[in-house]
């Protein structure tokens, strides 16, 4: 019934003005806004054609999981401009990061993966695949 649906995703966020400012300016996303008044929302269209819907939350609680993943043909360079912009990389104890912040996985899934977290404390990635 719904395998031919355009499904989009959504994520809430507790300031709408710093969201757009993070993931159009600092990511060089392309947002738009949505909606108006109190339903006032961004729209985040991605490189793959797919859109985010991104809503403000009074109580916002930031995602424990990672919201959204870049993939990068170049993770070490996706980090160093990452950085230059002004974000912060995650490190998280369960896993060994590099000095860069990268993990290094084997095994199968992405070959390289370096967190890090939008202005509503919101996890997100990039990530390079083997």
């Amino acid at each position: 019934m719904l395998g031919q649906s355009k499904a989009f995703s959504g994520f809430s966020v507790d300031d709408l003005g710093k969201a757009r400012q993070f993931y159009g300016e600092t990511l060089g996303l392309q947002v738009e806004n949505a909606g108006q008044g109190d339903m006032e929302m961004l729209i985040i269209k991605l490189g793959s054609g797919a859109q985010v819907f991104v809503y403000p939350k009074e109580t916002h609680t930031p995602a424990s999981f990672t919201i959204l993943n870049f993939p990068v043909d170049d993770i070490e360079s996706a980090v160093d401009d990452l950085e230059r912009r002004g974000v912060t990389l995650e490190r998280y104890s369960e896993f060994d990061h590099d000095a860069k912040g990268i993990v290094r996985v084997g095994g199968g899934g992405p070959a390289a993966i370096a967190w890090f977290t939008d202005p509503a404390g919101n996890v997100l990635s990039v990530l390079q695949e083997n």
